[in-house]
């Protein structure tokens, strides 16, 4: 007897992941790659749990993030707990426009590999050279990839005010919408 759920979800995936890789080549054929996420300089650089001045939850959701925007202070460490809500793998990437832009040609790769499908990571493929000793191992300290139903976590210093966005990078999800601003306040210590 067919499981008419399963089947529903399975075609879902499959149309989904089709029409991704259909129309990827054309979106990401003009970006230029700048290696794994771009200049981290700047964008802040990997924070240390113990200098977390707050935590924010983030829940990804298929083609959206809760919350869709987040303020932080320039010089500010925010411990990000990251849930994947979602029935397609997500991402949360901090980084800059340009960023992401480089970075979305590296997990198109990875869906090509077969190291990313629309609804798992296959863990043994990202290890493998995926081609002039490319590896997508996946482990920047400025994002973390996620199943569905997967948590973790990013502990990020926003070092400097500076155009910054939080974004999913599998393909497509990024022109779907999956991306989010963050927004300075005032300097650290001007009580603003």
């Amino acid at each position: 007897m067919i499981n008419m759920n399963k089947l529903a979800k399975a075609i879902s995936i499959s149309a989904f992941s089709t029409v991704i890789m259909l129309g990827a080549t054309q979106t990401w054929a003009a970006g230029s790659h700048s290696g794994s996420h771009g200049a981290k300089a700047s964008i802040g650089e990997p924070g240390k749990a113990g200098k977390a001045t707050r935590t924010i939850e983030v829940k990804m959701f298929d083609n959206y993030f809760e919350p869709e925007s987040f303020a932080v202070k320039e010089g500010e460490t925010i411990r990000f707990v990251v849930k994947n809500d979602g029935e397609f793998v997500h991402e949360f990437g901090i980084g800059t426009t340009a960023s992401h832009a480089a970075h979305q040609k590296e997990m198109m790769m990875m869906m090509e590999h077969g190291a990313l499908e629309a609804d798992k990571i296959n863990h043994k493929m990202m290890k493998m050279d995926m081609g002039g000793g490319k590896m997508m191992g996946h482990s920047d300290p400025n994002s973390v990839l996620l199943e569905p139903g997967k948590s973790g976590e990013v502990i990020w210093k926003f070092s400097k005010a500076n155009a910054i966005e939080f974004a999913c990078n599998v393909p497509g999800h990024y022109e779907a919408g999956m991306m989010g601003h963050v927004r300075f306040k005032g300097q650290l210590g001007t009580g603003s």
